[in-house]
C-alpha cells in the first residue's frame, strides 16, 4: 500500500509538472532551431512566403512547408493533395508558439486531405517543434508576390473566394530575402523602404555591437541605410533602417555583406565599450518596440 501511495504521488507530480511546463510563457520560443530567425520573421514580419520543412522519423518523416499565412490563418493545413502545411500567422497563440506550431503540423499529419487546423490557446502538453523537425533538412525560404500558393480551387468558380483571394494579395507589401546575409529582408511599404535583419545573437550583444558602430557614424549599411531602431519579436531583435525610397534589392546586396563583416567584428570584440558609445547604447535601446 505505501509503495503504491508514492507511486501515485510521483505520477501526479509529474502530471502537475507536465502541466505547468505546457502553460508557462516561453520568451522565445524558437530558441535551438536553426532557422529560428527566418521563423520569427515568417510568424512577424513577411507577408507571403513558404519554407521547406521535414519531420524526423519518429513522427514520421513527412516533408512539411512552413508558411507566413494559410488561408483563414489557420495554424495548419492537409490540402486535397495531401500536402501537409502549417501557418506562422495566427489570430491566437498560446504561451509557447512553438507548440502551437507543433501541434498543427502533427493534427495534419493524422488528418484526412481536405482538413484544416484551427488555432488554440490550449495546444496541450505535445512536442514542440524543437522535437519534431528535422534541423538537418534544408530550410529554404522561398518569398512570394502573392498567396497564390493558396491554390484555392474555389476561386475559380466562387466569386466571393476570388474577391477575397484578391484582397489578400492586393495587401501584400514587396517584400524580398537577401541572398548575400542570413534572416534580412528588404521591403516597400507606405512609400519608403526599409531593411530589417533578424539577428539571433541575443538583445545586449547585438546592441551593444550596433552601438559601437554608431559611435563610429559606421551603423548604415555601408552608407545606404539609416538606422531606426530595432524591433524585440520572441527573445530576439530585429534592427532596421531605411534605405532611399526606390533602392532594389541588389543595390543592397553587396553594402550589407561588408556591414555584416563589421558588425561580427563588433560582436565578437572583447573591448570596453567607449564613453560615446555607451551614450549611444541607451539612445538605441530608447527605439525598441515590442511587436511579441
Amino acid at each position: 500500500m505505501g509503495k503504491k501511495s508514492k507511486r501515485s504521488k510521483e505520477e501526479l507530480i509529474a502530471k502537475r509538472l507536465a502541466r505547468a511546463q505546457a502553460t508557462a510563457f516561453v520568451a522565445r520560443p524558437f530558441a535551438d532551431l536553426p532557422f529560428e530567425a527566418d521563423l520569427i520573421c515568417l510568424r512577424e514580419l513577411v507577408p507571403a512566403a513558404t519554407a521547406t520543412a521535414k519531420l524526423t522519423e519518429e513522427y514520421g518523416g513527412h516533408e512539411v512547408t512552413i508558411t507566413s499565412l494559410l488561408p483563414a490563418a489557420w495554424q495548419a493545413w492537409r490540402r486535397d493533395d495531401g500536402e501537409i502545411l502549417a501557418g506562422m500567422q495566427v489570430p491566437v497563440s498560446s504561451t509557447d508558439a512553438s507548440r502551437d506550431v507543433a501541434r498543427g503540423l502533427l493534427a495534419a499529419v493524422d488528418a484526412e486531405p481536405g482538413t484544416s487546423i484551427e488555432a488554440t490557446t490550449e495546444p496541450g502538453e505535445g512536442p514542440r517543434l524543437q522535437d519534431i523537425l528535422d534541423t538537418s533538412h534544408p530550410f529554404d525560404v522561398r518569398v512570394l508576390e502573392n498567396f497564390d500558393y493558396w491554390a484555392l480551387p474555389e476561386a475559380e468558380s466562387d466569386a466571393d473566394v476570388a474577391a477575397a483571394l484578391q484582397r489578400a494579395n492586393d495587401s501584400v507589401a514587396p517584400t524580398e530575402k537577401l541572398a548575400s546575409v542570413a534572416s534580412a529582408y528588404w521591403t516597400e511599404m507606405s512609400g519608403r523602404t526599409y531593411v530589417r535583419w533578424a539577428r539571433p545573437e541575443g538583445e545586449d550583444r547585438v546592441v551593444d555591437a550596433m552601438a559601437r558602430l554608431q559611435a563610429e557614424n559606421a551603423n548604415d549599411l555601408s552608407g545606404i541605410g539609416t538606422f531606426l531602431g530595432y524591433f524585440r519579436a520572441h527573445g530576439i531583435i530585429v534592427p532596421v533602417w531605411e534605405l532611399e525610397f526606390g533602392t532594389q534589392v541588389d543595390d543592397v546586396e553587396e553594402p550589407i555583406a561588408a556591414f555584416g563583416k563589421r558588425l561580427d567584428e563588433a560582436l565578437n570584440t572583447t573591448e570596453p565599450m567607449s564613453t560615446e558609445a555607451r551614450r549611444v547604447r541607451s539612445g538605441i535601446v530608447s527605439r525598441q518596440l515590442t511587436i511579441h
